[in-house]
């Protein structure tokens, strides 16, 4: 219990509870083993920058916690989604000779290595377990949960029932239904992937399993109902997911949850009402946490849009900006906006990121024997609040020793300079700006350069008298 101890002593973690709408001092379940689950990747194709959001916000959690509890003592489970109708679709059209699983996991390999190579450039340390949906359908060999015995559970206790070859969750057998949401019993409408139709007692009903037809993949899963046997040959839900491989390795209450915005309904809802209604219990998390929404330039991601950009796009590619970008500047480009509010992710910001982190670089030092100090810790612990964080960061009286630890904890290393600069691809963009006479632009690059410790010189071409812009690096 040393490292309890270790974080009472220092600052409170406080973290703002999506389900009571406050921010509250944190108190893990069993001080020995903090457990958190995370929402991941559905690996159809590569991640989006907007899905680089929670894995970084919820790293840096992660990071705290193993700081104030000690690294064995916290348990960080993201899954891995691979059960989703166009994967399925995809995998019986390309491997129709092979057991179910064994074509899934060949559609999605490739999309699941690319994104933890993609998170891994990004400074994100992996999670304690990274389960896959496929493992956790039937009933396992080590008898961890899975999600036909949830199911079974939820009809057994009278919330749940079958119907023209669905099992469906019965939304009214819970009274508190819609309290994440914070939407009544009686507004409730279908979630996603499931249709509205008149086969449902309650059009908020949700689809728990679902049926397969000869053309689509499947498992046979076999459930008592009313006494008798009912096989159904299909694949879970979405919802079901996340509640059987979260009580596999976390139990049936856990600490914390988190995920985007865009998941407390229904996702995370009815994750709640599968989970405390098969398990019996009165809370499935104590913490719920979602981070905000994310834009690009203003502008809502889309492809049709043309502002929809991978987060392997902006490291390997120079789609964005005309240049790539390192992954430590897409980390701090993230962390710059608190979590919970709306970011919006633009060419000026990576900018402004790269300019902090090379000075930074210029002043970090680093000391093995030189821990965090209350006061950076302190800052983070209120609900990863940044903004006290960067100014201390930048502050006089902090040594170049306590910045490089204060970076560490939050996974940006100081320790190299940046020898990524692509200074050319800059030059060759403010030339640009400055012909289309957009001075303010083409001024903010050469700042941002000078901020980095290099330095743009302009002259005339002696025989074309075109401009030409050389650069130098600041001793």
């Amino acid at each position: 219990m040393g490292d309890f101890r270790r974080m009472v002593e220092g600052p409170t973690l406080k973290l703002y509870n999506t389900m009571t709408r406050a921010k509250e001092s944190f108190a893990p379940i069993d001080a020995d083993n903090v457990r958190m689950y995370v929402c991941g990747p559905t690996v159809y194709d590569f991640a989006h920058i907007g899905n680089a959001r929670p894995v970084i916000v919820f790293d840096v959690l992660f990071r705290l916690l193993r700081h104030l509890y000690g690294e064995e003592h916290v348990t960080y489970v993201r899954n891995i989604t691979d059960v989703d109708d166009k994967i399925n679709a995809r995998a019986l059209r390309d491997y129709p000779g092979q057991p179910l699983n064994e074509a899934i996991r060949a559609v999605t390999e490739k999309t699941e290595k690319q994104f933890q190579a993609d998170v891994g450039a990004l400074g994100c340390l992996e999670p304690t377990v990274q389960p896959r949906a496929t493992d956790f359908v039937m009933p396992r060999a080590d008898g961890k949960t899975d999600m036909k015995g949830l199911i079974q559970s939820l009809i057994d206790r009278g919330h749940a029932y079958v119907s023209t070859g669905e099992v469906l969750f019965d939304i009214s057998s819970m009274a508190d239904y819609g309290r994440l949401s914070n939407r009544r019993l009686e507004d409730q409408q279908a979630g996603a992937r499931v249709a509205v139709d008149t086969h449902k007692k309650n059009p908020g009903d949700f689809v728990l399993w679902k049926q397969s037809d000869e053309s689509e993949p499947g498992w046979d899963a076999t459930f008592q109902v009313d006494g008798r046997d009912v096989t159904i040959r299909g694949r879970p839900g979405w919802h079901i997911e996340c509640s059987a491989m979260s009580a596999a390795y976390l139990g049936e209450t856990f600490d914390i949850h988190g995920g985007g915005l865009d998941l407390i309904f229904p996702h995370h809802e009815n994750e709640i009402a599968q989970s405390r209604c098969a398990h019996g219990t009165p809370v499935m998390a104590n913490v719920w946490m979602h981070n905000g929404f994310l834009q690009v330039e203003g502008r809502k991601m889309a492809k049709s849009e043309g502002n929809f950009v991978t987060i392997n796009e902006l490291l390997e590619t120079e789609t964005f900006g005309g240049r790539k970008w390192p992954g430590e500047v897409l980390r701090l480009a993230m962390l710059m906006t608190h979590y919970r509010e709306p970011i919006d992710f633009s060419l000026k910001r990576l900018e402004e990121a790269e300019a902090l982190l090379a000075r930074w670089r210029r002043r970090a030092k680093r000391d093995a024997s030189v821990r965090v100090s209350d006061r950076f810790l302190g800052a983070i612990a209120d609900d990863l609040d940044f903004s006290e964080y960067f100014r201390l960061m930048s502050a006089s009286d902090t040594s170049a020793e306590e910045l490089f630890a204060a970076a560490e904890l939050v996974g940006l290393d100081l320790s190299q300079l940046d020898t990524n600069i692509d200074v050319a691809a800059h030059i060759e963009r403010r030339l640009s700006l400055i012909g289309q006479k957009n001075w303010a632009e083409a001024d903010r690059i050469r700042d941002a350069l000078l901020e980095q410790g290099i330095q743009l010189k302009d002259g005339k071409d002696p025989e074309t008298g075109e401009r030409v812009t050389t650069w130098e690096v600041m001793r």
